[in-house]
């Protein structure tokens, strides 16, 4: 990990900062795991600063002396202040601060147009604010992840107008986003909108897109639960445990969505374990965009993960290291609910957490290969990381990131339910209503998302064959 290389996390709209808040806390318990000496070093630096309480102007405290009082790197929005408020009433109280938080009290009513041009108006200014405040406190600023859904109004347009923001203000910053996709039966009649209006801004301002799905999570809950309270051998959970409690950095009784969150945290703390500790094979943040990233709007990778709980939550025998990297090419460790294998891979990228050797990654990745058909021009398209802290009780673990045109699946099964609520103009007076908002966005949105729809079916359609790649190298010049 380079010194001084420092990632800015900004959580919007309720789902982005439960989402939040669970890596936080995780995050916060893995390097107390680690640091046992209580002085603030790179690991710390990354996503926390060490700030003396005792100074009128909360300065910083260098590297080397005690930790003092740690400070998230992170602006937390939310037009609505539950959430935010559990937060400064929780755990994760001392980690924020007013500089880094800003909530209003109405929401965005499920609507991408209130969270984007109303919102995103209103608060313009105060959003760049408390982005450049919280970018002065970095040394060298490397990342900006994004958290936000994708079904409602504040997370869907407040979160990508956040997004244009970060690209206005910090062009030469990478900007990662995690975005939470709702499922089919989601209970926001309007969220195959909200939805297909972001995608436009995702696939126009971010450099990295981890789609995850809310089926894809709640399959995966449903099948630890299964596994638990079904009798399969050596593997129970906790009760207390903060996969199924809210106990993990927020107050109160178990929420359905906590263990969700959880999982979708742990992704989260396996893909900056690289910038937050040493590796034999660190992966810079930025490598993710650079080397999985060949067309700019392609940016969509297929997150898979093992384990995909911790094992202060699960009791589990540990898998074998090669079956963990056999798991991370299986649909049941996706988070995204998708084949493959029966696509096309543009690139990947396996992040290796523990006592791991890079001859461990090489042989499990020449075994593989032969079963993932990787397009024509990109055959060595692998990028490995190798961080030597594993996760808390576990030996290592494993996270896969795959540029693979299986997403659109995903994007065509949006478009589908899109066109259903459009075709009727269904709910379309409470979007239109909107200052600024006019029926054209709609129709930009639906052919920016069939575009690229469009583009990743030609790909597809190159599966086996061997083609010049053109377009490729003309983008490259």
């Amino acid at each position: 990990m380079p010194e001084g290389d420092t990632s800015l996390c900004s959580a919007v709209g309720q789902c982005g900062n439960q989402v939040g808040c669970r890596f936080w806390d995780l995050a916060l318990r893995e390097h107390a795991h680690v640091n046992k000496t209580g002085v603030y070093d790179d690991a710390l630096s990354s996503f926390f600063r060490n700030v003396d309480s005792r100074k009128s102007d909360g300065g910083a405290c260098g590297f080397g002396g005690r930790i003092q009082h740690l400070k998230a790197r992170a602006v937390l929005v939310d037009m609505e202040e539950g959430v935010v408020n559990e937060i400064l009433q929780g755990p994760l109280s001392e980690v924020f601060d007013s500089t880094q938080l800003l909530t209003d009290v109405s929401g965005s009513g499920n609507n991408w147009a209130v969270g984007h041009m109303s919102y995103g108006s209103v608060y313009r200014e105060q959003i760049v604010d408390k982005l450049r405040k919280a970018a002065e406190h970095c040394d060298c600023l490397q990342c900006f992840f994004l958290i936000h859904s994708m079904g409602g109004g504040t997370g869907s347009g407040l979160g990508t107008r956040v997004l244009s923001l970060l690209e206005e203000e910090f062009p030469e910053v990478c900007r990662i986003v995690t975005s939470v996709y709702p499922s089919p039966e989601d209970d926001v009649i309007t969220s195959p909108y909200n939805s297909v209006l972001a995608m436009k801004e995702l696939s126009e301002h971010a450099d990295c897109v981890i789609p995850v799905e809310n089926q894809s999570l709640v399959d995966i809950v449903n099948k630890i639960k299964h596994m638990s309270d079904g009798g399969k051998p050596g593997l129970t959970i906790r009760k207390d445990s903060s996969i199924i409690s809210g106990q993990g950095g927020l107050r109160g009784a178990e929420k359905p969505f906590d263990a969700m969150n959880n999982i979708v945290a742990n992704l989260l703390l396996n893909i900056t374990s690289s910038a937050r500790f040493e590796g034999s094979l660190n992966m810079d943040l930025n490598e993710i965009a650079m080397n999985l990233v060949p067309f700019p709007r392609l940016h969509y990778l297929v997150p898979s993960l093992t384990p995909l709980y911790t094992l202060a939550d699960v009791s589990v025998p540990t898998r074998r290291l090669d079956q963990m990297f056999s798991d991370a090419f299986s649909k049941d460790h996706q988070l995204l609910r998708a084949n493959p294998k029966h696509s096309l891979y543009l690139a990947c990228a396996l992040m290796v957490r523990g006592n791991v050797q890079v001859s461990d990654l090489r042989r499990n990745i020449e075994r593989l290969r032969p079963s993932l058909p990787f397009v024509s021009w990109n055959q060595e398209g692998w990028k490995t990381g190798l961080c030597s802290v594993p996760p808390v009780g576990h030996s290592h673990s494993l996270l896969a990131l795959a540029n693979n045109t299986c997403v659109k699946s995903t994007f065509l099964d949006l478009k589908e339910r899109f066109t259903k609520l459009y075709r009727k103009k269904a709910h379309l007076h409470h979007y239109l209503h909107v200052e600024g908002m006019e029926q054209s966005c709609f129709s930009e949105a639906i052919t920016s998302l069939s575009s690229l729809i469009e583009e990743y079916h030609h790909l597809d359609a190159t599966k086996g064959k061997l083609i010049p790649d053109a377009p490729r190298l003309s983008i490259a010049r």
